[in-house]
């Protein structure tokens, strides 16, 4: 039985002018997974991209506020499905790897498979050099934060499953999405791994929408952003310990000169230096309570995301079994009034129970 048969699996494709391409990536996306629902989410395109992905069998949604992470936030919410496919609609990415990501996804009961990029022989211009310069930096800087980045943290390529969409609060409204997607599956340590993909070139008359240095300079900044959310004792000790230093580099001559004369000619030293010593003392107070609002904040996600049953209770391989629950929900809603959604045979509603089950 294939995997489309078996769960509701939605491809999100986010497109913005790519007429050269989309109508590949539906048409691959759907020979690599039968059964599988492709949404192609337009985002401000002035060109035929809609008309495109209608022509190859997508199902076509607009989104208006432009940027990748406004689609990617935008198709979370509105699709409910129990495996998630993201990818671009640049035909970068081979679509023949997703049977191998979802099948990695549900035989290891995971919530994350990002789609580790390398270059098809003979592609070498897939990666420009200040793009390919610009992945490996920013993927140490989240290593070393957060002590993992994925294999690659900016991969446009990724299965998730259904808990893991529905506990993401996405925030971001460009590229950066793939970073905030990357230290949400880290800060909850939520099961994840990576699978190789191929990486090829865009099709001719496709031009890239990725700026690198503008682009690159946001990415980093929500990195800082996410450090100060995710870490906030590491990072509010960084700006404690360099106040504390720099006081006392200014205080200690001030000091040393005071207890030898009993006299302080250098005054604005010891001014500054006292406030430096103040602003340490602030910084370390705002990083305990922040790390205790985060303790709060991931725990609450924690809870959100096990609302959800892993991939593989999503499925009941017996017929009958699944009847018989639909009958003892429709019972219980009689008896308790509580909301009960029938998903068919075979099938049962994440988030739900059946008493004496």
């Amino acid at each position: 039985m294939s995997l489309g048969s078996r769960y509701r699996i939605a491809a999100i494709v986010p497109c913005h002018n790519e007429e050269a391409a989309v109508a590949k990536v539906v048409t691959d996306l759907r020979a690599a997974v039968p059964d599988m629902t492709v949404y192609v989410y337009d985002n401000c395109s002035t060109d035929r991209t809609v008309e495109q992905a209608r022509a190859a069998g997508a199902i076509v949604r607009s989104e208006p506020c432009k940027g990748k992470g406004n689609v990617v936030r935008r198709a979370f919410a509105d699709i409910d499905a129990d495996i998630y496919l993201l990818i671009d609609g640049d035909d970068t990415y081979d679509a023949a790897a997703a049977p191998r990501m979802i099948d990695k996804l549900v035989s290891e009961c995971l919530d994350h498979v990002v789609g580790v990029r390398r270059e098809v022989e003979g592609c070498a211009a897939a990666y420009r050099p200040a793009h390919a310069t610009g992945n490996r930096v920013l993927n140490r800087i989240v290593r070393g934060l957060f002590g993992d980045s994925l294999g690659d943290m900016l991969s446009g390529y990724r299965v998730f499953s259904r808990r893991f969409v529905k506990s993401f609060p996405a925030v971001s409204r460009e590229f950066e999405i793939e970073t905030e997607l990357t230290v949400h599956s880290l800060a909850l340590r939520m099961p994840s791994t990576t699978v190789p993909v191929d990486f090829r070139d865009r099709a001719e008359g496709s031009e890239s929408k990725l700026r690198t240095y503008r682009d690159g300079w946001r990415i980093l900044n929500v990195i800082l952003s996410l450090t100060r959310h995710e870490r906030p004792l590491f990072f509010f000790g960084v700006l404690a310990t360099l106040s504390t230093l720099v006081g006392v580099a200014l205080g200690t001559p001030v000091v040393v000169q005071y207890l030898q004369t009993a006299h302080v000619p250098r005054l604005p030293s010891l001014v500054v230096c006292s406030i430096l010593l103040v602003f340490a003392l602030l910084f370390s107070l705002a990083g305990l309570v922040l790390d205790g609002i985060r303790k709060g904040r991931h725990e609450a996600s924690r809870l959100s995301y096990m609302r959800y049953p892993a991939v593989a209770s999503t499925y009941v391989d017996d017929p009958s079994l699944a009847t018989r629950l639909e009958s003892i929900w429709s019972e219980t809603k009689e008896r308790s009034g509580l909301r009960v959604v029938s998903q068919g045979a075979g099938r049962l509603e994440p988030g739900t129970a059946a008493p004496g089950v």
